[in-house]
């Protein structure tokens, strides 16, 4: 398994603190958590064509306000949103050699979004619920991010005046990052947070910046991706995964850890780093061998229960942690991410059927994929875990046998 080194490398941790009783301003919410420090934006791995676009919005002298950061899961939107933020918050950022705005790491404004304390930047996530005014937000399973947390942590801070924000020389005296967009909700019976952000998008103050990071696009209005400019962000070469897991994922890993993250990550770092922290590696020592029974026309009667033992252990875990940390967490939450972890590790299995360049295994693959959506659609359906799973088996031995099951 995966272990954390307590090198420089190492991703710095966050303590969170337990959200008090009584109602907290959001001034005083503020100071419950705070970003990582972004790191350089050259720095940012296997995304030059997207840095291209950032670097060319600034040199154009007419930065528009609102913009998307979209792209899989994990590679590299949240780190690229803040290492530009960096960049636009900072007077003292200059052109190098090749004409791309640098920042000296010495500077002010960069000492300042290091430790957390920058004025100027709001980085918005779902995990900010447990810390806001509103009652119902505090108690909410963290499945959105409310409508409360965006009125505090941006609607009422886009209307106010950064103390010599934006006259600084700064090419922004405002960043507003919201890491995880899709989970803005958006359903008609609630007070939505889409649409809370709707008008600052249109109206916005002078000075700022607002970056929707998303995974799933098309969750966002249309009304919102309207208002806003596009940078997509793609998976990376295994070149470039090669040299963020050895040289700056902190992580120490065997020889043939380091082959199979290689292999299963997709181009994306981030799931490298939850794939450690939740000892994935061991997960597929353990359900691999069963999958290849499965695949040969053998049917392993310890799989469904397999697959819910893990999933259940590992919501158990991160539940308890919580509790460690002084964080209320919802055990259904932990059982969708927990889920979630492990029909994507099946998931794994299949891509290389997919890729196999096999007709026959390609369409098996395609059956056995519809199968873990299924199986996750029922998850988000309420059905218990234990069901979910012997379903998934069910449908993936039928995937094996040219067959699909509705």
């Amino acid at each position: 398994m995966a272990k954390k080194t307590t090198t420089k490398k190492a991703a710095k941790k966050t303590t969170r603190k337990k959200a008090p009783a009584r109602r907290n301003s959001g001034d005083d919410a503020r100071s419950t958590w705070s970003p990582p420090a972004p790191i350089p934006l050259d720095r940012v791995l296997g995304q030059s064509r997207s840095l291209g676009v950032l670097g060319d919005a600034i040199a154009s002298g007419r930065l528009h306000h609102a913009w998307i950061f979209h792209g899989p899961s994990g590679v590299g939107k949240f780190t690229a949103a803040l290492a530009w933020a960096a960049v636009l918050l900072d007077p003292d950022a200059s052109p190098d050699l090749a004409g791309r705005l640098t920042v000296d790491p010495a500077s002010p404004a960069q000492r300042l979004l290091a430790s957390g304390q920058h004025p100027g930047l709001h980085v918005i996530v779902k995990e900010l619920a447990r810390f806001s005014s509103d009652d119902k937000a505090r108690s909410s399973k963290l499945m959105t991010i409310p409508r409360a947390v965006i009125d505090e942590r941006l609607v009422r801070p886009a209307q106010l005046r950064v103390p010599g924000g934006e006259q600084r020389g700064a090419a922004a005296g405002k960043v507003f990052i919201i890491d995880e967009a899709e989970l803005l909700d958006r359903s008609p019976t609630n007070a939505t947070s889409q649409y809370a952000i709707l008008k600052t998008l249109e109206e916005p103050a002078p000075g700022c910046v607002f970056i929707l990071v998303t995974s799933s696009e098309d969750r966002l209005l249309p009304t919102i991706r309207s208002r806003c400019q596009r940078v997509a962000f793609t998976p990376l070469t295994r070149d470039d995964l090669a040299v963020w897991l050895d040289e700056r994922s902190g992580l120490e890993v065997t020889p043939d850890e380091r082959a199979w993250l290689l292999e299963a990550a997709d181009g994306s770092p981030g799931w490298i780093t939850r794939a450690a922290d939740a000892g994935l590696f061991g997960w597929w020592q353990q359900l691999e061998p069963m999958l290849r029974s499965l695949d040969a026309g053998r049917v392993p009667l310890e799989l469904g229960p397999a697959v819910a033992k893990l999933a259940d252990d590992r919501a158990a875990a991160w539940v308890k942690q919580g509790e460690k940390q002084g964080e209320l967490r919802s055990k259904e939450v932990a059982n969708h991410l927990a889920a979630g972890q492990v029909f994507g590790l099946i998931a794994t299995h299949y891509r290389r059927a997919l890729r196999s360049g096999d007709a026959d295994a390609a369409e098996r693959g395609v059956r056995a994929m519809d199968a873990i959506v299924r199986a996750e659609r029922e998850l988000r359906s309420n059905v218990s875990l234990k069901l979910a799973a012997d379903h998934l088996v069910a449908g993936l031995d039928a995937a094996a046998a040219g067959e699909y099951v509705f």
